[in-house]
């Protein structure tokens, strides 16, 4: 139970990787804000956590808008009375399917970086009051090892990742004085529904990811948990501007 008694928005969190978090979190102890723009997912996700004697609100959020994600964090506090950590999941990567770098229109890049990067940004100046009032928090944002390896495939997506991870770095410095700690988890090429059903994807990509690891098999989501976990707890509380890969060995620094 190394969430027992906190409180955790989790964006993204009604479906794929999102739902994974927010149900690990609920067993680790943590009250759980299912944040999503898919309200009806979010609803699904809170009600699984209910059922298994967790705690959950669905909380409707589209974290391109300012409004919305200052709703979401006062819904918070409203109801839970506080914010121990925002996890950054939420991103445009379902549906989005493969192309070549020069087949992207403009249109595409402006709504990935509103969700993948404005959209973290968002949520962090709606949630950071309330934990500079508290003295304490953690953010977890999510990037992308293509942000390290390159997929031109997936251009846009992948510029939005590396913008993660400047993100972290300088929220880190602008957090540390009040006692805030902000790290990011950077994930492979995993088996969540958005990676199995993306249009236009390269011929034996899951092959291909698995050949390329160090251990030589798909990634799942619950793979990504724990390392969230532990961002999340007080394990990781001296540490901060660090960005974790979570890929199996296919990138090594």
């Amino acid at each position: 139970m190394k969430l027992s008694d906190k409180v955790a928005i989790i964006t993204g969190g009604g479906r794929g990787i999102g739902r994974e978090y927010a149900l690990r979190f609920s067993k680790e102890g943590a009250k759980i804000v299912v944040a999503d723009i898919g309200f009806e997912n979010a609803q699904k996700v809170a009600a699984e956590i209910q059922a298994t004697g967790g705690d959950a609100l669905a909380v409707h959020t589209d974290v391109s808008s300012s409004a919305s994600t200052l709703e979401m964090a006062q819904k918070t506090v409203d109801r839970f009375g506080k914010i121990d950590i925002l996890l950054n999941n939420a991103a445009i990567y379902y549906g989005i399917g493969m192309r070549r770098w020069d087949s992207w229109e403009p249109e595409d890049w402006d709504r990935m970086y509103a969700v993948n990067v404005k959209g973290s940004w968002l949520c962090m100046k709606a949630a950071v009051p309330q934990m500079i009032a508290q003295a304490k928090g953690k953010i977890i944002n999510v990037s992308s090892n293509t942000a390290a390896t390159g997929l031109d495939a997936l251009l846009p997506y992948t510029c939005s990742k590396g913008a993660i991870i400047a993100l972290t770095r300088s929220m880190a410095k602008a957090l540390g004085r009040h006692n805030i700690a902000v790290n990011c988890i950077s994930p492979g090429y995993t088996m969540s529904e958005a990676s199995t059903d993306m249009p236009g994807k390269i011929k034996g990509m899951d092959e291909l990811a698995t050949r390329g690891r160090a251990f030589r098999r798909a990634q799942q989501p619950d793979d990504l948990v724990g390392t969230a976990v532990f961002l999340a707890s007080a394990d990781s509380d001296f540490i901060t501007g660090q960005t974790i890969v979570v890929d199996g060995g296919e990138v090594l620094c």
